[in-house]
């Protein structure tokens, strides 16, 4: 299995998640996704960049796309993605369950 592959799991979950929230009605403010995503996007690139450096871990390059930001794999800010996309809906609806 590629990253690619990895990564679009997590993708998935995380939008059909956030489509669901969409759904039902409930609403995040855009401001914060966007300051949240590019917080989580840049230090991602960040420290994944300082650990590969480090030499804390490595990647196979047969299972990358190719594209790095510094050292790390493209691949490696899917995971921010989905966290960004992801947590403001589960955030939305448990506080909509504290308002009942």
């Amino acid at each position: 299995m590629t990253y690619l592959a990895l990564s679009a799991v997590f993708l998935a979950i995380a939008a059909a998640a956030a489509l669901l929230a969409v759904r039902r009605g409930e609403r995040v403010p855009a401001l914060a996704l966007v300051a949240g995503g590019l917080a989580l996007l840049t230090l991602t690139a960040v420290f994944d960049t300082a650990m590969i450096a480090a030499g804390l871990f490595t990647y196979t390059d047969a299972h990358l796309i190719g594209p790095r930001i510094g050292l790390a794999p493209i691949e490696d800010f899917a995971y921010p993605l989905a966290a960004v996309i992801m947590l403001p809906a589960l955030w939305a609806r448990l506080r909509r369950n504290d308002d009942r």
